[in-house]
């Protein structure tokens, strides 16, 4: 079981951090609601008349200041909150939502070349499980697994890929692997994103699946990097492989995504060069059947740096007016068999998967069909109307 010690920052108290709570009506709080809140020295401090969504906190040039000391009414121990929520209990005042709102929801992909290799098994395969063993064994055979020391788009991929088109092994993944173009795709909506303690969801037609423990870097319209969260790229390894044209069913589905439990912020005693020497652990525990698998995933092994990723991502080519979340991708990709020999890792429902890193904390969260889960339907207009209600328009695009 993931060491609930280790839930949020390890150096909470310098930890500064944002994120999103659903505030039950009450004396208080006499209209339901989201909520942005700071993490203050382990609490939780509700500050949305200053800034009613975190899109718009991180268009604000005193963003910082607003985190470190606004007034705000004191919302409880941040603590106690995500051990609520990762142990399944999200009844109560106050929830754990994920600590985006407005943002566009962008992941890269291949960016590390373990993952590169799988996604050409995936493709080989045809999204049939009981070949990726063989295909991994031909693969690795053929090209080795020193692919992370090419890179991308240098002299040295260009042969690389002659020689492979020479020896009709190319493919598509290689192309955004180690060719000059990262591969940005749209992974979710504005508003779609679950949080810690949540159930995440697969498509019911998956029947090889995997969770995806990455980075997901905070960025304002401006392409400023404002602050790291833990995601789960969950991915649909059978659909994707009969073709990278269903990369959108694959991707994008109800609870598909999961981002949290805060955002921690760039300040004096955090950086994106954190970020870069993080290693990101990922625990699976089978409910049913008791199974377990153990991954990490190394930053300093990624083939391109975060900071070319955001300007594949934003910039004179690209606008985008409310800022954008942007998964970095990841090394794991499970090959432990877990149902039959030789049939590699696939979900089991109530699978509980935990990510986590030092600096960030542990997203924790439950796996179910995307069917079977709450529906989404509280989205931008939603969230607009409640602000409405609430008097908060005013802190919601005023500055």
């Amino acid at each position: 079981m993931t060491q609930e010690t280790n839930l949020l920052p390890a150096d909470l108290d310098q930890a500064l951090m944002v994120g999103r709570v659903w505030r039950a009506a009450s004396a208080d709080c006499p209209v339901a609601g989201p909520a942005v809140v700071a993490v203050r020295r382990g609490r939780l401090v509700d500050i949305t008349r200053h800034a009613a969504t975190v899109a718009e906190l991180f268009e604000r040039d005193d963003m910082l200041a607003i985190v470190r000391g606004a007034e705000g009414e004191d919302l409880g121990d941040a603590l106690a909150l995500v051990r609520s929520a990762a142990r399944g209990s999200l009844d109560g005042s106050v929830k754990l939502l994920a600590p985006c709102d407005l943002q566009a929801i962008k992941a890269c992909g291949v960016t590390f070349a373990v993952s590169l290799l799988e996604r050409v098994i995936e493709e080989q395969a045809k999204g049939d499980p009981g070949r990726a063993g063989e295909l991994r064994a031909q693969l690795q055979a053929s090209i080795g697994t020193n692919l992370s020391q090419i890179e991308p788009g240098s002299e040295a991929a260009l042969r690389l890929k002659e020689e492979l088109a020479g020896r009709g092994l190319w493919s598509q993944y290689m192309e955004v692997g180690i060719g000059p173009y990262a591969e940005v795709f749209t992974k979710s909506q504005p508003m779609s994103a679950v949080g810690h303690g949540a159930a995440v969801g697969l498509h019911p037609a998956s029947h090889w699946n995997n969770p995806e423990p990455e980075i997901v870097l905070a960025v304002n319209s401006r392409g400023q990097v404002v602050g790291g969260a833990l995601g789960n790229d969950v991915n649909l390894r059978d659909i994707e492989g009969r073709s990278a044209l269903l990369l959108g069913k694959a991707k994008d589905n109800n609870g598909s995504c999961a981002i949290g439990p805060f955002i921690r912020l760039f300040d004096g005693a955090f950086s994106l060069d954190a970020l870069r020497e993080a290693e990101v652990g990922m625990l699976i525990e089978g409910l049913d059947d008791g199974f377990t698998l153990e991954g990490r995933s190394r930053m300093r092994e990624i083939s391109r740096d975060p900071l070319d990723l955001v300007g594949q991502t934003w910039g004179a080519h690209h606008q985008y007016p409310d800022g954008f979340m942007l998964f970095l991708g990841t090394m794991f990709s499970p090959i432990k068999d877990r149902d039959a020999p030789g049939k590699g890792f696939t979900h089991h429902l109530g699978d509980r998967v935990s990510i986590s890193t030092p600096s960030l904390g542990t997203l924790v969260n439950t796996v179910q069909r995307s069917d079977g889960i709450e529906p989404w339907t509280f989205g931008v207009r939603a969230l607009y109307n409640n602000l409405a209600r609430r008097g908060l328009l005013a802190a919601a695009g005023a500055h």
